[in-house]
């Protein structure tokens, strides 16, 4: 019997013949619940103009969040952003209040960084001073975002830097240009985000923290590649998350459309606050230009169980790209790339991620692992089939399998690998 992917029969379906993980985990019924709450669900509304606050070139933040703290105060409920352009600076969201965006909204962050305040926050694998997001929520258990509105970086004025302060030192971070990211969730869960655009980002498009049992659906994530390029402008960053479920999504950045991250550094895998990613499942998502689908890496050190199927692809730099560093203990084990079809420069990219690396102190560099990958029914364009350095003696790779794919390439690459280090093409 054949199902859209749409129909509640194909729903219904899967569920009925149990769809496993990579290592045979079942897939739980609350991956299959793909549809958000209604604004009434969410409590009462608190429109932003009821409350004095007006769309325009003011910035309004210390109003906003005088809001948010009073919704909080009062029990919960909706932020409701209207028809308009509304300005603002950081915003910190509080349990039980929620964000929507009407039709025509748009929340328009400052481009000063003045008013992204710094604090203890998570970014690049570690965690640290920096500064803020513009729409921050910390242990808000149920956090909301839905909406078919706006919220915009204004990144252009950090962009232009980002690239002049490269241009004087090649040797300068990503955190040196001091940039926002634009939406920041951490310690939180039953999470969704749902129907909003987010763009034109200075950092990070939207970055999650500790979270579990996350949704983001039918999402729109955009930031340029021309004619000024938006630096490290990741969709989706999952960061030491489990149980997440990314469907739907419209994705066109300048970076990673989706990006695992949890931990840097040669004892990164002892250290408390970071972790792995786990049970993660991207389906029916449209790439219409990033540089890697799906990344792990390079801040990184364990992801298991995670699926990435269905997906249209216009142009991608990598279809599935596993960013090695040498300086960061690193195991990726049962991850599956299934039914994808489009357009990529290399198909399989193994990279070894040596930016800023750093041992500190320790002799030998740690482990990299990665086992039980597999690429199925895959119909692809690509340049390259697998770009790899042609020695690969200080991973340990096994257990790879390519079946059904159509894959057409003007290169092969190092696709010699895949029939040594027991591991195998179908």
């Amino acid at each position: 019997m054949l199902f859209s992917n749409a129909d509640e029969g194909w729903k219904e379906h899967m569920k009925q013949v149990q769809e496993t993980f990579p290592d045979g985990t079942p897939i739980q019924d609350w991956f299959y619940q793909d549809s958000a709450p209604s604004l009434e669900e969410l409590g009462r509304v608190y429109w932003l103009t009821d409350h004095h606050i007006e769309a325009g070139d003011a910035l309004q933040t210390a109003r906003i969040q005088a809001l948010i703290d009073a919704i909080h105060q009062q029990g919960g409920g909706v932020l409701a952003v209207p028809e308009g352009t509304f300005r603002t600076g950081a915003l910190f969201f509080r349990p039980h209040v929620h964000l929507y965006l009407a039709p025509g909204s748009m929340l328009l962050g400052s481009d000063d960084i003045a008013d992204y305040p710094v604090l203890d926050t998570r970014i690049e694998g570690e965690s640290c001073a920096y500064f803020s997001a513009l729409i921050n929520a910390d242990r808000c258990d149920g956090f909301t975002v839905l909406g078919s509105g706006v919220i915009d970086g204004n990144g252009m004025k950090s962009w232009k830097a980002f690239w002049l302060r490269r241009t004087w030192n090649p040797q300068c971070t990503n955190k040196d240009e001091q940039r926002p990211r634009l939406l920041y969730v951490s310690n939180s869960k039953n999470v969704t985000v749902s129907g909003v655009r987010m763009q034109n980002s200075a950092f990070w498009t939207s970055h999650y923290y500790r979270c579990d049992h996350l949704r983001i659906l039918d999402c729109s994530f955009y930031s340029p590649f021309e004619p000024v390029r938006s630096p490290s402008t990741d969709a989706i960053d999952l960061d030491v998350c489990c149980d997440v479920l990314v469907k739907g999504c419209d994705i066109h950045v300048n970076d990673d459309g989706i990006a695992l991250k949890g931990g840097k550094g040669p004892w990164a895998d002892q250290q408390e606050e970071n972790g792995g990613n786990e049970r993660i499942l991207i389906e029916d998502c449209h790439y219409r230009f990033c540089h890697g689908c799906l990344t792990l890496g390079s801040e990184s050190i364990h992801c298991k169980n995670v699926i990435l199927r269905r997906c249209a692809v216009d142009y991608a730099s990598n279809l599935l790209w596993l960013k090695f560093r040498p300086d960061t203990p690193q195991h990726f084990e049962h991850i599956a790339v299934e039914d994808m079809q489009g357009r990529v420069k290399n198909f399989l990219r193994v990279h070894r991620w040596t930016q800023f690396f750093d041992l500190k102190g320790r002799q030998e560099p740690p482990p990299s692992v990665a086992e039980h990958i597999s690429l199925r029914r895959c119909e692809m364009e690509c340049d390259v089939f697998c770009d790899a350095p042609e020695d690969l003696s200080d991973y340990s790779l096994t257990d790879f399998e390519v079946d059904d794919a159509r894959v057409h390439c003007q290169q092969r690459g190092n696709a010699a690998w895949l029939q040594n280090n027991d591991c195998k093409k179908g």
